[in-house]
C-alpha cells in the first residue's frame, strides 16, 4: 500500500499533501506543530500496524468530524475479525512525555512546557469522537462494536501511562505509551483483521449519509428534562469540565473564580451552556442561565418548558441581577455575553436601584463561578459591551482569578471555517480584503437575482424538509399587527413583500410568537431581523442586504440614513463611524445562522453585481 510506504520511508510526502489539503478547507495554513506532529507520530503509527500486519488497513488521515471542523488525527477503517462487519479506530496521537491529571478534574491534565491552562484527558477526547461520529454517522448508527479509539502517546512511559490510566478506560477510550506497543497491537488485532482490505470500509465512511444534526432548539427540552449531553469535544468538552472543577474548588474553600468562553458564531457556546446546565443540575448545584436577548430566553423558556414546568426559570436576563445575594448561586451562566449592558437600569427601574454599578459587577458578584460566553464580533447593538479584556480587567480589580478558554472549532455553516473567514474578509471585519469564495464541499453559498428568487429556493429547500428561514437588514418600517392580529407587509422589494417576524409573544394568525419564529414551519412566511435571529440557526439561510451597506467601486460604504434601526437614529448615541462597525457586524451575524448554505442577494444592482463576482474559483491569499 502506498499510503504506509510513503509514511515510513518519505513522511516529507505526506506532510506536503496534508499541508495543501488543509489550506484548501480551512483557508488557513497548518500550525507548525501541527506539521512536526504528523512526521513524528504518523510513522509510528504506520511502523506498528505494519508489525501487526495490518498493512491492508485503510488509513483516514486528518478525518473531520461531520458538520464542525475538528479532525481526528486518523481513523483506520478495516472488517471486524469476529463479527465480520466494518470496524474503525479512531487514533488520537500524542508526543507528549509527560502528563498529569489536573486536581479535582480527572478528565483534564496538565502537560508540562504547553501554555494555556489544562488540557482534555486523551482517553476522554477519543472517546468523545468515537461517540460524536456514532451519533451522527449512519454507517455506524446502533452499532456499538463498530466503532473503537485509543489515544497513543509514543514518547511516553509506562509510569506516565499508568498515572493517567487512572482514568476510566473502555474500546472507545483507551491509552497506549510506547512502552506498551504489545498491548497496542494486541488491540488492533481485536479490532481489524489481518489481510483484508480496508478500503471498501473507508469508503463506507467517508460517504456515510450524515445524520440530522441535533440543533440546539430542537434537544433543549430534553437536555433539561432528563440530563442527557451533547456530545462535546476539544475546547467544549475543556471549559465544561474546567467550571465543574471550579464549582467543586470554590465549595471546599471559600474560593472565587471567573471562566471567560470566546468564540465566534457556530464554535459551540450556547450548547456548552446547556450541557453545564444538565450537570451542574445533576450534580444539585445552583445553576442560572442568562442572556440579554428577549428571543433566546423566551425560546428557551418555551422549548424546555415542554418538559419540565419549572425549568423555564432557570432561564433570566442580565438584568435580573441587580439584587442578587453576593455568591447566592454556584453558578451563573452568561450566555451571549456579549450583549451586556454598561447599567441594568432602565426606564423601568425603581430609583433606589439606579446607582449606576456596572452590569459586569453585579452579574460577577452573583454566583461564586460566573461563567461569560462570548463573542466580541457579535455587538449589534449600541450600548453593548462585553469583550475579554473587560472582564478580566473588571476581575482582577476585584481580586479575581479569571480562567479562559478560546473555542477554535466550528459547528455551524457545515463546519466550514472557510466560510465564516470568507464572511469576515468580505465585510471588511479583518485587514484581508475580500476574496472569491472557491467552495467548500461541507457548505453551499450562492447569489441570487432578488428576493422572489430566494424565496423560491428555500421554498424548495423547505419543501424537501430542511428548515429555511429569510432574514435582511432593518431597512424597512416595521408596522403593529392590524386590528384582525395579522402582520403588515413592511418589508417591500419592487413588487415582492412580505412582513417582518412578529414581535408578539403570543401567537399571531400565520405567525409564531417572536421567540420561535427560527423553530416553528410558520416562520418561513415572515422576514427576520438580525434581533430575532441572533443566537438561532437553521438548516438553509437567506439574506437581504439592505440600502444601509452597499458596495462603490471597491469599497463598502455605510447609509445610515437608510436604516430603520430606532437605536441607530441618534448621532449623540451612535457617531457614523460606530454604525459603521454595527451594521458589518449585524450582516455578519445574519450571514452565519446557516447550517447547511447561505443565499445572498442585495437590493442594491451594484452591490449584487459585487457579490456574485465573489463566488467562483480563485486563489486564496497567503
Amino acid at each position: 500500500m502506498r499510503a504506509f510506504h510513503e509514511l515510513t520511508q518519505n513522511p516529507q510526502a505526506i506532510e506536503v499533501q496534508l499541508f495543501d489539503l488543509l489550506k484548501h478547507h480551512t483557508g488557513a495554513r497548518p500550525s507548525p506543530g501541527e506539521v512536526r506532529s504528523w512526521s513524528k507520530s504518523l510513522p509510528v503509527l504506520a511502523n506498528d500496524l505494519i508489525d501487526a500486519g495490518l498493512q491492508d488497513v485503510e488509513i483516514l488521515l486528518e478525518f473531520q468530524l461531520p458538520l464542525t471542523s475538528k479532525r481526528a488525527d486518523a481513523v483506520l477503517a478495516g472488517r471486524h475479525p469476529k463479527t465480520g462487519r466494518p470496524s474503525y479506530v479512531v487514533v488520537e496521537l500524542k508526543q507528549w512525555t509527560a502528563a498529569t491529571p489536573w486536581p479535582d478534574a480527572p478528565s483534564l491534565v496538565t502537560v508540562p512546557g504547553m501554555p494555556g491552562g489544562p488540557r482534555q484527558h486523551p482517553i476522554a477526547q477519543v472517546r468523545h469522537y468515537c461517540e460524536y461520529l456514532a451519533d451522527f454517522l449512519a454507517v455506524v448508527h446502533d452499532q456499538p462494536d463498530t466503532m473503537a479509539g485509543f489515544a497513543y502517546l509514543h514518547n511516553a512511559s509506562l509510569d506516565v501511562a499508568q498515572t493517567l490510566s487512572t482514568y476510566p478506560q473502555d474500546q472507545r477510550g483507551r491509552l497506549f505509551s510506547g512502552a506498551q506497543r504489545g498491548e497496542l497491537i494486541d488491540f488492533l488485532r481485536s479490532r481489524l483483521e489481518p489481510g483484508v482490505p480496508g478500503a471498501p470500509y473507508a469508503d463506507m465512511l467517508a460517504k456515510s449519509k450524515v445524520g440530522p444534526s441535533r440543533q440546539l432548539l430542537n434537544v433543549v427540552a430534553d437536555e433539561l428534562a432528563h440530563r442527557e449531553q451533547f456530545v462535546l469535544l476539544d475546547e467544549q468538552r475543556v471549559a465544561v469540565d474546567l467550571v465543574l472543577a471550579e464549582v467543586e474548588r470554590s465549595r471546599s474553600g471559600d474560593h472565587k473564580t471567573v471562566v471567560v468562553v470566546s468564540g465566534g458564531p457556530g464554535s459551540g457556546k450556547s450548547v456548552i451552556a446547556l450541557s453545564l446546565m444538565g450537570e451542574l443540575a445533576s450534580r444539585g448545584r445552583t445553576v442560572v442561565h442568562a442572556t440579554g436577548s428577549r428571543s433566546f430566553t423566551q425560546t428557551l423558556r418555551t422549548v424546555s418548558g415542554q418538559g419540565r414546568q419549572r425549568s423555564g426559570s432557570l432561564f433570566k436576563y442580565f438584568n435580573s441581577f441587580m439584587e442578587a445575594e453576593r455568591n447566592g448561586l454556584d453558578v451563573l451562566i452568561l450566555d451571549e455575553a456579549h450583549r451586556m449592558r454598561a447599567t441594568s437600569a432602565n426606564r423601568y427601574t425603581r430609583a433606589a436601584l439606579r446607582t449606576g454599578r456596572p452590569q459586569l459587577d453585579e452579574l460577577i458578584q452573583a454566583a461564586r463561578v460566573p461563567v461569560f460566553l462570548l463573542d466580541e464580533h457579535q455587538v449589534v447593538r449600541p450600548g453593548e459591551m462585553g469583550t475579554v479584556e473587560e472582564i478580566k480587567a473588571h476581575a482582577s480589580a476585584l481580586g479575581l482569578e479569571v480562567r479562559e478558554v478560546p473555542l477554535g472549532a466550528q459547528f455551524r455553516s457545515g463546519g466550514s471555517e472557510l466560510y465564516i473567514r470568507w464572511i469576515e474578509d468580505l465585510l471588511g471585519l479583518t485587514d484581508r480584503g475580500p476574496w472569491k469564495w472557491e467552495g467548500d464541499d461541507r457548505f453551499s453559498v450562492d447569489t441570487v437575482t432578488g428576493p422572489a428568487e430566494l424565496e423560491g429556493r428555500l421554498a424548495v429547500y423547505r419543501d424537501n424538509g430542511f428548515g429555511a428561514r429569510m432574514t435582511a437588514g432593518y431597512c424597512w418600517s416595521w408596522s403593529d399587527p392590524r386590528p384582525d392580529g395579522s402582520l403588515v407587509a413592511d418589508v417591500i422589494i419592487d413588487d415582492w413583500r412580505h412582513p417582518w417576524n412578529s414581535r408578539s409573544e403570543r401567537p399571531l394568525p400565520g405567525a409564531p410568537p417572536s421567540a420561535l419564529w427560527a423553530s416553528q414551519p410558520d416562520g418561513f412566511h415572515q422576514v427576520g431581523c438580525v434581533y430575532t435571529a441572533q443566537g438561532f440557526e437553521y438548516d438553509w439561510n437567506g439574506v437581504i442586504l439592505g440600502p444601509d451597506l452597499v458596495w462603490r467601486t471597491d469599497k463598502w460604504v455605510s447609509r445610515r440614513e437608510y436604516n430603520k434601526d430606532p437605536d441607530f437614529r441618534s448621532k449623540a448615541t451612535v457617531t457614523d463611524a460606530q454604525f459603521d462597525g454595527l451594521v458589518r457586524n449585524v450582516y455578519k451575524v445574519l450571514m452565519t445562522r446557516g447550517m447547511v448554505g447561505t443565499l445572498i442577494c442585495s437590493v442594491d444592482p451594484e452591490t449584487n453585481a459585487f457579490l456574485k463576482s465573489m463566488i467562483g474559483p480563485s486563489t486564496l491569499p497567503g
